[in-house]
């Protein structure tokens, strides 16, 4: 399978400038899992923003705690 970097890039929502990951997936969740988080793409804007990208910070997501405000 051959990587789609400009297409990824489009979709990638991390606000970091500086990263070398971006559009590269693969790269990017491995990166992110050796550090024992998770990458920009799960999160909603307004948690991505404050880079707290723990597992623990998903599980308040997803558990309902800490999502978006309607």
């Amino acid at each position: 399978m051959e990587c789609n970097i400009d297409a990824n890039k489009a979709k990638c929502n991390c606000t970091y400038e500086p990263c070398s990951r971006k559009g590269k997936c693969c790269e990017c969740i491995s990166y992110h899992l050796k550090m024992d988080e998770l990458p920009a793409c799960v999160f909603p804007p307004e948690v991505e923003r404050t880079y707290d990208r723990s597992f623990a910070r998903f599980a308040e997501l997803v558990q309902g705690r800490g999502g978006r405000k309607t």
